[in-house]
């Protein structure tokens, strides 16, 4: 029986610490997406590069629960619990969205001590634009 030849250079020897390189990141900004199915806080530097993201699903919030503002609530902090570990001290707030958790993730980004420089609603606003889809029959 053959012997197996060792693979050197194999992708599993290559990467030993974790995939997301801990960059220090001073100042970022928070884009919360709400809907009313679920609700998407995503954590970026001041370019637009995304640092780290959370949304209710991921936070294990399954079916009608992911709309509500508790599921919110921990997504906000699940993220920012991360950026908080990696220096982030300052953001500006974006919140888009109709949804229901938009008070509560804002709520626990302010709790969770990092200073906000502003937080502006960036929610689409049509001006008379797209015809809107018929009226739903129950």
């Amino acid at each position: 029986m053959a012997k197996p030849i060792p693979r050197i250079g194999s992708r599993r020897n290559e990467r030993i610490g974790s995939r997301k390189n801990a960059r220090r990141i001073p100042k970022g900004v928070i884009h919360v997406q709400a809907s009313f199915n679920n609700t998407i806080v995503t954590i970026t530097d001041v370019r637009g590069r995304v640092i780290y993201w959370a949304s209710a699903g991921t936070c294990n919030f399954r079916g009608t629960r992911k709309g509500t503002p508790f599921a919110a609530q921990t997504a906000a902090e699940n993220a920012i619990r991360t950026v908080v570990d990696q220096g982030m001290q300052r953001a500006e707030v974006m919140i888009k969205g109709p949804g229901l958790g938009r008070d509560a993730a804002l709520r626990a980004i302010r709790r969770s001590g990092i200073l906000l420089s502003f937080v502006r609603d960036v929610t689409p606003m049509p001006h008379n634009g797209c015809r809107p889809p018929k009226k739903r029959r129950v």
